[in-house]
């Protein structure tokens, strides 16, 4: 089969809106190659290793490539792409140059090149992310280590938004808590929580693919009989009443579900938002705190914010 390469010159800011379009279009795969990540100093507090090439790189703002199959619906899928894409300025969100180009490219090339940005990265004080490809052994045993395996549609873990989430859990989460993760995409929260000590854990996707991946990788780290994968819109007839939800999701989307959250929540009760850039920090706090929840901590890497709330005992 051939696959066209389609190339969106984009903004930070649009990264997750146009990933879920180019997903929701059929592609077999997205790459985001960010200018901010080549550009920019890196602490390597955990003693990150990143093999960066300026080629593949803009000299600004991001590129998302995606993997489209050659065939008849081809010039109708991209067209659909393109509406999608500026149907988000009626969301107020950038979209930058959103310069739009083609390419074919050769499907072996194509299946094991992708595999060279994802390598082992400890995103935590004791959890490292590895694809199922990489042979890592823990180099300590305060070390968790989780495998995924991105497959056409999902990273491994390593955005910001994700980042940020995994070390509020590791900070929040007490042993034998039960835990909700919103929007679970590849399951790597609620296979953190289970690792980390969660007695339960539901993760809930609308997305059937995502349900599919996190039950996979779900079983892949020895979680499944602690993680409930369930296909599911926000918490749409949720009844159970956890002591902490996760949610990494647009900030439009978290404001679906606030409401709903500090309802289910136990009272001493925790709400981890992330996937929230920065225009959006004072709406989204101002919500949760209107809701009735006390804003315990924001913390923030490169443009993402994350805000931990809690429901008053």
């Amino acid at each position: 089969m051939k696959w066209s390469e389609l190339c969106v010159h984009t903004t930070n800011e649009a990264i997750e809106s146009i990933s879920n379009i180019l997903h929701e279009a059929g592609a077999s795969g997205v790459v985001i190659e960010d200018a901010a990540d080549f550009a920019k100093e890196r602490s390597d507090v955990f003693g990150e290793v990143y093999e960066l090439d300026p080629a593949d790189y803009p000299e600004e703002g991001v590129y998302l490539k995606a993997y489209l199959p050659v065939n008849s619906f081809l010039g109708e899928a991209v067209e659909q792409i393109k509406q999608a894409i500026n149907q988000l300025l009626v969301y107020d969100i950038d979209i930058g140059h959103n310069r739009i180009t083609l390419s074919e490219v050769n499907e072996e090339e194509w299946a094991t090149a992708w595999k060279k940005y994802y390598k082992p990265v400890k995103v935590s004080n004791k959890i490292i992310i590895t694809p199922t490809w990489e042979d890592y052994q823990a180099g300590s045993t305060e070390e968790i280590v989780v495998e995924l395996d991105p497959g056409m549609a999902f990273g491994t873990g390593t955005h910001p938004t994700t980042v940020l989430s995994i070390q509020a859990i590791e900070k929040y989460l007490k042993n034998e808590q039960t835990v909700i993760d919103v929007g679970t995409g590849s399951g790597v929260l609620s296979i953190v929580a289970a690792l980390l000590g969660a007695k339960q854990v539901f993760a809930y996707d609308l997305d059937d693919i995502a349900v599919k991946a996190a039950t996979i990788n779900s079983k892949l780290n020895k979680t499944a009989s602690t993680v409930t994968v369930k296909q599911n819109n926000l918490l749409n007839h949720v009844t159970l009443n956890p002591d902490l939800i996760v949610a990494n999701l647009l900030a439009e989307i978290i404001l679906r579900f606030e409401k709903e959250s500090f309802t289910l929540l136990k009272p001493g009760g925790l709400f981890i938002t992330s996937g929230i850039i920065q225009a959006k920090e004072f709406e989204v706090k101002e919500a949760l705190v209107n809701t009735g929840f006390e804003i315990l901590e924001v913390n923030q890497m490169e443009d993402w914010i994350l805000i931990v709330a809690k429901k008053p005992e």
